[in-house]
């Protein structure tokens, strides 16, 4: 897979984050009655990629818009490589790229044919041939875009984003209805984004993949970030002692915590998934394992502290619960018995 030919000077946003984000607010409607996004602060430097979750509605959408220029901030400020998004907006078109959930391709061209023409757009576009075989869409240059896979559709949509060889990178649920090959070769993309000092900013609903790409996260729940830090750190805070592990559904939980030892309490929160609080560390691990081994029931997997989705369900639910608006705990409940997850982006709404 051959690399992103970035210019040299990429990523070079000057003194300042690539992306800054102070005190914004996004509402909607004619007397602004429907606040999206409270009160926001974020940043992103060259070279990074910031993953920004949350669930429907939770201002994820409204803020990467008024960063590309496509929605006026009610209050607060943004600024992308030190411009305006809308006052500077001619100036940032050439610098940034923008991945879509849908639309903005001609339905009968192929791939080929549509990143043509979308080079004529940028005054030193990537070759056609090097992003088609950059997004592995080879095979597949000339079949119209409306017999595309989802998947193949994403991976095009992406390679538009990246045509113009932009500082800063908008990517719109990237892996969403992708393969697993698909995906491992979007997250190529991605790291070697990174490696030129592209600062790639990212939406998705995955959190698996939030945290292989990653370098910081921001876990937003109604137009507020909640919680953010690198993944390391949001997994792994103070009070994410404890264990978690996949195993076969129905163990004796109490059996368990008693052979844990004091203090240990065992919990089965999802079938075949556990959580462990209470006991920490080697002895626990081994005592664990030792225990499923006399009952002959695998141990899938093991992660110390608390898993990403552990951390988000918890920052989301807890925000969800603490906030005047009833509709956020509801849209919670939704995403956490998984109604609602995967929905996509549409342009005009609050999401």
């Amino acid at each position: 897979m051959p690399a992103v030919a970035t210019p040299a000077d990429t990523g070079s946003a000057g003194p300042g984050p690539a992306v800054a984000v102070h005190d914004l607010t996004v509402r909607y409607g004619p007397s602004g009655a429907v606040t999206a996004v409270d009160g926001l602060d974020l940043e992103a430097a060259a070279g990074e990629v910031l993953v920004v979750l949350g669930p429907n509605g939770a201002g994820k959408t409204s803020t990467i818009e008024t960063l590309e220029g496509y929605r006026r901030p009610a209050g607060g400020s943004v600024s992308v490589l030190g411009l305006d998004p809308i006052a500077d907006h001619r100036q940032l078109t050439s610098r940034m790229g923008v991945m879509l959930q849908n639309g903005g391709v001609y339905p009968m061209l192929g791939p080929r044919r549509v990143l043509d023409l979308f080079a004529h757009y940028y005054p030193d576009p990537l070759a056609t041939e090097a992003l088609l075989d950059l997004v592995a869409l080879g095979r597949v240059a000339a079949t119209p875009w409306r017999h595309l896979s989802g998947g193949e559709r994403q991976r095009l949509s992406l390679a538009l984003a990246l045509i113009g060889q932009p500082q800063v990178a908008f990517l719109d649920e990237p892996t969403a209805g992708v393969d697993p090959e698909g995906r491992l070769a979007i997250r190529a993309v991605v790291a070697d984004l990174r490696a030129r000092g592209v600062c790639v900013v990212l939406t998705t609903h995955e959190l698996a993949e939030a945290e292989k790409m990653a370098d910081r996260i921001v876990i937003l729940s109604a137009g507020r970030a909640v919680r953010q830090g690198t993944p390391q750190a949001l997994t792994r805070a103070p009070g994410a002692a404890g264990l978690s592990f996949g195993a076969p559904a129905g163990l004796d939980t109490a059996a368990l915590a008693e052979a844990l030892g004091a203090g240990a309490d065992v919990r089965e929160s999802a079938p075949g998934r556990y959580r462990v609080e209470g006991v920490a560390g080697p002895a626990a691990t081994a005592a664990l394992a030792t225990w499923l081994a006399a009952r002959d029931a695998t141990l899938t997997d093991l992660v110390t502290g608390r898993t990403l989705e552990e951390v988000y369900f918890e920052a989301v639910g807890a925000a969800a619960r603490h906030g005047a608006d009833p509709a956020d705990a509801e849209r919670w409940r939704g995403i956490r018995s998984g109604r609602g997850r995967g929905a996509r982006r549409n342009r005009g709404g609050a999401g």
